[in-house]
């Protein structure tokens, strides 16, 4: 750690949470402190990206029509718009689509093929954060001599389809390269870059205009949506993304952060991603047509980004309306279930577009997988969000003969089976993640460093900033401060929360919010103990550093 400290030229906490992080080697440390565009690896080293950019080439250069596909969630969106960007800039029109959720179901069903193949038959298809799972869709559409193209972070069930170009490092055993735990659009940018790296070598002159670092906007929106880690090329395209963000000059982007209350002038952080744009965008998927959003993205029309942000603004304020109403219901039956390793919650009206986010809080409430799902006719379709530790895949492999269908990640899926079936279930799958951890985590606050509180000033929030951006693999820091005393009585606020301040750096007041303590604020007076997360509080053009309070104890 003091070698960190000296060659670096850190502060002893950065140092500390570099060492805890497996950053222990200087040169190691400075590439994740200072990540680069240069350090991205060759686009060409990722297995079928030859065959895949040559076949897409040799599309556009005879003029066949081109038909992409793309999911309804950030990922989804922000993958088809970024290849539909890259094509329009190099002359191509390309058809494309986004499954309707509640009608089409996920990716490449045969509800939604039939509607695009309605509009004709493509030359190429090109299957973007769907397609991995889908043997029987590419059989059919190579059956009728459609070329495929699939550009995927799925894992694989069982067999993956044949006579298709995949580009997919989970399939191709390059999941432990640089860019092997990458979404689908940052896979998709590393297509583009090859694709646009090829032509500018064949003399293309649009080619060699194009300035590939402006697109890292979407990258961005996709990778910290998605819940990838934000570790080697993730945290290169987070880092430069956010930069590129709150630069942004795309009037869909610029009218979506207005009605997010987002400042451009101040720095965007991934919480920005994750809280204010990522639900917008995904809330019109959730309870409507995905394709919205992507034309949001698409178009040059100011007027008309801000009509279409308003409209998601509004959906994405419906769905967290239905949100609370299902998650109060689906607590109930949490709590019924007792010590079950594994949730199952299932109400027949409820909306399947919001279920993932009520098995995301279920899960984080009772630190349990968790399933969430609504009522599709004869079906029970929904989603499952896991906690560290406890794979979700392999727990639903176990009690695979349930479903209809299922996919995802280890730590979230989306399933579908037949309503009568949800009950047994509920046995089947808590006795799968018991299978898969006999000993379930506990939830814990691990404190990655601890100082007192006259240590805490500006200077250590501005020192923990360095390690920005933080996310999935690489979360927030949490600070344990000893000696601290509360200066007056905490002011609850909205019934829930908890505002108040104590003694910091040479006894100048230092801020702290609470979220849900408002029935335990900490008491005045008393020295205690607070888990923390360090950051700036940024309102109305003024800063200020605050802590933000996890948990006390005396």
């Amino acid at each position: 750690m003091k070698r960190l400290r000296r060659e670096l030229g850190v502060s002893k906490v950065v140092a500390t949470l570099l060492a805890q992080r497996g950053f222990l080697e200087p040169e190691d440390a400075e590439r994740h402190l200072n990540p680069r565009l240069a350090h991205l690896d060759d686009p060409f080293s990722i297995y079928n990206m030859d065959p895949a950019v040559d076949r897409l080439i040799d599309a556009m250069h005879k003029g066949e029509e081109i038909c992409l596909v793309g999911d309804y969630d950030v990922d989804g969106v922000t993958s088809t718009s970024l290849m539909v960007m890259i094509l329009r800039r190099l002359g191509v029109s390309p058809r494309f689509y986004v499954p309707r959720r509640l009608d089409e179901g996920y990716g490449l069903s045969e509800a939604a093929l039939e509607r695009i193949l309605g509009d004709g038959k493509p030359d190429l298809f090109v299957a973007l954060d769907c397609g991995t799972n889908s043997v029987q869709e590419v059989a059919s559409l190579r059956a009728q001599g459609v070329d495929v193209l699939v550009i995927d972070h799925h894992q694989s069930k069982d067999e993956t389809p044949a006579d298709a170009i995949l580009i997919n490092p989970h399939i191709s055993g390059q999941s432990e390269a640089a860019w092997g735990d990458s979404c689908t659009v940052g896979l998709v940018f590393k297509f583009v870059h090859a694709l646009v790296k090829r032509l500018r070598e064949q003399g293309d002159p649009t080619a060699k205009e194009i300035v590939l670092r402006d697109y890292l906007d979407l990258v961005a929106l996709g990778t910290v949506a998605d819940l990838v880690p934000l570790r080697d090329e993730n945290r290169i395209f987070t880092r430069f993304g956010l930069q590129c963000l709150g630069r942004t000059e795309r009037p869909g982007l610029l009218a979506l952060m207005q009605v997010a209350g987002l400042e451009l002038e101040q720095p965007l952080a991934t919480t920005d991603i994750a809280f204010r744009l990522g639900p917008r965008i995904n809330a019109s998927g959730r309870l409507g047509d995905a394709a919205v959003p992507v034309n949001l993205l698409l178009s040059e029309e100011y007027s008309e980004c801000l009509e279409i942000a308003r409209e998601l603004d509004e959906r994405n304020r419906e769905r967290q309306s239905i949100e609370r109403a299902i998650f109060e219901e689906a607590r109930e039956q949490a709590l019924a279930q007792g010590n079950a390793a594994g949730l199952v919650v299932y109400g027949k009206d409820w909306h399947p577009g919001v279920v993932g986010i009520v098995a995301g809080k279920l899960a984080k409430e009772f630190y349990r997988p968790c399933l969430a799902l609504g009522g599709e006719g004869d079906f029970a379709k929904g989603s499952g969000r896991s906690v560290a530790g406890i794979d979700l895949q392999a727990a639903l492999h176990l009690c695979d003969s349930l479903f209809v269908e299922w996919g995802g990640h280890p730590m979230a899926v989306g399933v579908t089976l037949e309503a009568v079936n949800v009950e047994k279930l509920r046995p089947a799958f808590a006795d799968a993640v018991q299978t898969v951890v006999p000993e379930p985590p506990e939830q814990e606050i691990e404190i990655a460093a601890w100082l007192d509180a006259n240590q805490l000033g500006g200077d250590v929030v501005a020192a923990l900033e360095e390690l920005q951006p933080y996310g999935q693999s690489h979360p927030t820091p949490v600070i344990g401060l000893r000696g601290v005393r509360l200066t007056d009585n905490p002011l609850v606020f909205a019934g829930r929360h908890a505002r108040f301040r104590f003694q910091g750096t040479s006894g100048a007041p230092f801020s702290a919010v609470a979220w849900g303590m408002g029935n335990r604020p900490p008491p005045v007076g008393k020295e205690i103990e607070l888990a923390v997360k360090l950051g700036w509080n940024r309102w109305q053009g003024r800063c200020e550093p605050q802590a933000e309070v996890l948990d006390w104890r005396a």
